[in-house]
């Protein structure tokens, strides 16, 4: 559903988490074919973050789970709670920390992420399930203060987030048109019962550019919390090959599914809490297939106008915290 559908990437936040010590560490000048396949993936990355940005506001009465709806009542409960998602994907007010862990059949790293005013800053934490050794820790360390000392490498990545943004937003806007939604009925969500709405593409959408091309051929069911009308769970499947760029660019396989899960982290704000893709395609002439399950955790507030450079501070005085 959302850009998930096309949420292939080796990057779970653009630029801001390091590779392990044995890998490159900073990107080289990119190709013309590197640039056009970024071009592909860097629009499907943020939706996921979009989700989980900000607050919504939580109904104070009591509820009752309704047992059917019709068409346009699901279409408007849904439409809602994207308009939620939309206001909270706007939201910039509640800065947090917290552990991101991405695996992959080939590697797994555990990374600790401060949001602040200059764009998302990363330390990498473990490799594989294990502590850095004494050498990777030390290159983590010189790494982060050679950003400390070079504001133009943290101002390139604010840009590249901001860019996300406005792509991610754009998808957010055209998902009340996108899909036809159907109430499935009642369900159990991991913090209490939830609505559920199965969702199709709409035959009479137009995708209005490459980043909502992938909501043409996604069907899958979304979970809605019925008292703060949020996501809590989404599970998308293609139905048929996707193709980008009239299939220059790329091409997605049908069957690829993406699952992913939101919560309430303290203080009314939301945050994604589980990511999982499993999806085969082509990237310019390369066959490519994406397997990745990140997990959230840990949470916490942080003050709002924070600096990277603050960040960098913080993570540096606390390289054992988790």
């Amino acid at each position: 559903m959302l850009t998930f559908a096309v949420y292939f990437t080796t990057h779970a936040l653009p630029d801001i988490a390091p590779l392990p010590a044995n890998e490159a560490a900073h990107e080289p000048p990119r190709s013309t074919a590197s640039a056009a396949k970024l071009v592909t993936v860097r629009r499907l990355i943020l939706i996921a973050w979009m989700l989980a940005a900000g607050c919504a506001a939580a109904w104070a009465q009591s509820f009752a789970l309704p047992q059917s709806l019709t068409a346009g009542e699901a279409q408007a409960r849904v439409d809602r709670a994207l308009a939620n998602e939309l206001a909270a994907a706007q939201d910039l007010i509640h800065p947090m920390r917290y552990q991101l862990r991405k695996s992959t059949p080939r590697l797994s790293t555990t990374r600790e992420i401060y949001e602040t005013r200059d764009g998302g800053v990363a330390r990498l934490l473990e490799v594989n399930g294990q502590p850095l050794g004494p050498a990777a820790a030390a290159n983590e360390q010189e790494r982060l203060e050679e950003l400390a000392g070079d504001p133009s490498r943290q101002r390139h990545r604010m840009q590249a987030e901001a860019a996300d943004r406005a792509r991610a937003l754009s998808v957010l806007r055209a998902l009340p048109a996108a899909f036809l939604y159907r109430y499935a009925g009642p369900g159990q969500g991991p913090a209490g019962p939830v609505e559920r709405y199965a969702f199709r593409p709409n035959s009479a959408y137009s995708p209005p550019s490459l980043s909502t091309d992938a909501l043409a051929g996604m069907s899958g069911e979304i979970w809605i919390d019925p008292e703060a009308l949020r996501v809590v769970r989404l599970r998308g499947t293609l139905q048929r090959d996707v193709s980008f760029g009239w299939g220059i660019l790329g091409r997605l396989n049908r069957g690829g599914w993406i699952l992913i899960e939101q919560a309430p982290v303290g203080g009314g704000v939301w945050r994604t809490t589980r990511l999982q893709l499993a999806m085969s395609g082509r990237v310019l002439f390369r066959t490519r297939r994406f397997d990745m399950v990140e997990t959230m955790s840990g949470y916490a507030p942080l003050p709002v106008g924070m600096s990277y450079r603050e960040a960098i501070a913080r993570l540096l005085a606390q390289p054992e915290q988790r």
